[in-house]
């Protein structure tokens, strides 16, 4: 290596100081005033015969991590020793139509969603999402329903998803139907309801009971506290239970669940969407998923 190093250098300068751009021998002065002829040619036999994967080609962290981190990949090179583009432009058209596909899938999930989705609007405040799901329940199968409040109106709205669309065709004839007090719209849907991840939800009766007690509140201003949040509720519906405020730094505003003593109360806390706490109005909505105790795990030793 030695060797090429000190011949490369004399190449060097054999450009830089070369008067006649038509020889190929050039002549190189050394320090020591000493003249050498050197056939450049002999210098591209010499590099092409280099070997890009020997030892000392790379890092000494390579050879130390090899085992456990693989993240240094060789490039494959074109006889000129350039990277092969064909096979960076191969790879990226992969990932590109990997991204696509997934997208595609994702959008025609959705729309077989909405197309199997209805909504219900003017509905009684007394009126719970297992009786809604009930009244559509001989439309077809129930896959999901979303009961949630209306900031601008007594009455609440909901989603009501089916298993196929037959069910959401058949769900529309049942407008002007009276549920409570009041006859309920039915239109077809144009957003299809966000899953709900299956480990929140209740796993069993006690739990499902729980449910009927809890709201879900959303867009709560970040300055406001556990305890303003807690106290708001339990002025105007009654005592509140358990309280689970969340938040992070990516979102604005924060959410909370709202366990109250009496499902009543989770009824009367419908009518607090619109209502402002802090600096935002809030949005409340019946909750799918129940306050769990907080799990208090033991202090590693």
């Amino acid at each position: 290596m030695a060797a090429v190093a000190d011949k490369s250098g004399e190449a060097a300068a054999a450009a830089a100081n070369g008067n006649d751009n038509n020889s190929s021998n050039l002549v190189v002065e050394t320090p020591k005033s000493e003249s050498k002829e050197f056939n450049v040619q002999t210098l591209v036999d010499m590099f092409t015969k280099l070997n890009p994967l020997a030892k000392e080609f790379f890092p000494s962290s390579y050879h130390h991590n090899q085992t456990k981190n693989d993240n240094f990949k060789v490039v494959p090179l074109d006889k000129q020793g350039n990277e092969n583009l064909s096979n960076r432009r191969r790879r990226n058209n992969y990932n590109q139509g990997r991204r696509k596909l997934n997208g595609r899938a994702f959008r025609a999930q959705r729309d077989d969603s909405i197309r199997r989705t209805v909504y219900v609007s003017d509905i009684d405040q007394t009126i719970t999402e297992e009786r809604l799901a009930g009244l559509f329940s001989n439309c077809g199968q129930v896959v999901d329903c979303r009961v949630c409040g209306d900031p601008h109106s007594v009455l609440r709205f909901a989603f009501v998803e089916f298993a196929d669309e037959e069910g959401a065709r058949a769900a529309l004839n049942l407008g002007g139907t009276m549920l409570g007090f009041y006859p309920v719209r039915v239109l077809p849907s144009k957003t299809a309801i966000l899953p709900v991840n299956p480990t929140f939800l209740p796993r069993s009766e006690d739990e499902r009971e729980m449910c009927s007690r809890t709201v879900y509140c959303t867009n709560i201003d970040k300055k406001v506290s556990q305890a303003e949040v807690k106290n708001f509720f339990e002025s105007a519906c009654g005592e509140v239970t358990r309280l689970r405020l969340l938040g992070d730094q990516v979102h604005s505003t924060r959410i909370a669940f709202v366990e109250f003593a009496m499902a009543e109360s989770a009824i009367i806390a419908l009518n607090c969407s619109g209502m402002v706490l802090g600096t935002q109005p809030i949005r409340v909505s019946p909750s799918k998923t129940p306050v769990r105790p907080r799990v208090t795990r033991p202090a590693l030793h």
